[in-house]
């Protein structure tokens, strides 16, 4: 199996605790639905936008927001649209499978199949590379880095997402986790195109399974794009550009330490944004917002879009069955936070109770 070389040096250390400061802080905050929405809906946009640009994409920040919220098309650009529309696919499935422990090989196939798919939702894993891909410099034309070899993919990949399991089991810090998972990911290169997307969604996923999500408003891929020329230095820690040479078995200590003070600059600054949306007017409601517990807190989401919803509402949010949906719906109308507003068996409806309403409203 899969074993990286790196060692917790003072700075990632420092890096980690400023991680969790930030994580508990954003935890905390009372911010409404309608608040944290539109969060969510920022920064996966953000993520959108900066991940395909690390990649050539030449649509501009409103670009991107353009095509995604508004559908628009931009005449001359239809290869860049096509790679937004799959990435921001991609960002939903990721919060789909957020409900799982860890990820899994085919739903990082799904993910990179999705990347590829120019916005459809209905897609078949994708195979790996059965030939050897070349990265080379777009202006000299030599020769950048030389990934494994086909054959040797599969194995690898095996290898990595059980190291990812394992890990998470013995209860190596995620930030840790999603950092080493970044950097092999990428050094395999199990795909023609379309690795770095996917390796910085497979990021994402492991920070969500690991609850480290923020609420689904953190976006990382600024931190890279900012310098891409860091972000390439970082990846390829000096070494030979042929996967064989050393790179398999490399101590990747300065990519873990280059990681994990992006993850903390990123965090810190989503911390303050949330500190400020929270505090636009939303005071009145934090003591009732703190009474909730986080999977209430996530149920008021569906009331924003409809004053009433049913108990398959509640499946689909939290891909659980219906049975189980229903159990809940109980449980919360027995607690006062739901009142039945449609007593009907088969599509029974449920609405907020008032004190929970204004919330919302």
């Amino acid at each position: 199996m899969y074993q990286p070389k790196f060692t917790i040096t003072s700075s990632i250390a420092k890096s980690l605790m400023r991680i969790e400061a930030s994580k508990q802080s954003v935890t905390d905050l009372p911010i409404t639905p309608q608040v944290l929405a539109s969060l969510r809906e920022t920064a996966r946009l953000q993520s959108t936008h900066y991940s395909t640009m690390i990649e050539g994409n030449r649509l501009a920040d409103e670009e991107v927001r353009q095509v995604i919220q508004k559908e628009e098309h931009i005449s001359g650009k239809e290869r860049d649209i096509r790679e937004v529309k799959g990435y921001f696919t991609a960002l939903s499935e990721v919060e789909r499978l957020a409900k799982h422990s860890y990820p899994t090989e085919e739903q990082i196939q799904k993910l990179h199949a999705l990347v590829e798919g120019a916005g459809a939702r209905q897609v078949k894993p994708s195979s790996y590379r059965a030939e050897q891909n070349v990265i080379r410099d777009s202006l000299s034309g030599s020769i950048v880095y030389l990934p494994p070899e086909a054959h040797d993919v599969p194995g690898l990949m095996l290898d990595l997402f059980a190291w990812i399991k394992v890990s998470g089991q013995d209860a190596l810090p995620v930030p840790l986790r999603a950092a080493i998972a970044h950097y092999q990911y990428v050094t395999i290169h199990p795909y023609l195109d379309g690795n770095g997307r996917t390796a910085r969604l497979l990021t994402t996923l492991i920070a969500h399974q690991g609850g480290y999500g923020l609420k689904g408003v953190f976006s990382l891929e600024e931190y890279y794009a900012r310098d891409l020329q860091n972000y390439y230095d970082a990846l390829a820690l000096g070494l030979s550009h042929n996967y064989y040479f050393g790179r398999h078995e490399a101590d990747i200590t300065p990519w873990v330490d280059y990681f994990c003070t992006g993850m903390a600059d990123s965090f810190e600054s989503i911390k303050r944004q949330a500190q400020k949306a929270s505090n636009q007017g939303q005071n009145d409601q934090s003591n009732v917002l703190r009474e909730l517990d986080a999977r209430k807190r996530q149920v008021l989401e569906l009331f924003v879009k409809s004053r009433d919803i049913t108990t398959l509402d509640i499946a689909g949010l939290f891909q659980i069955s219906p049975r189980a949906a229903r159990k809940w719906c109980q449980k919360w109308v027995n607690d006062n936070f739901f009142v039945v507003s449609d007593p009907a068996q088969k599509n029974r409806k449920y609405r907020l109770a008032p004190k929970f309403e204004t919330i919302v409203t």
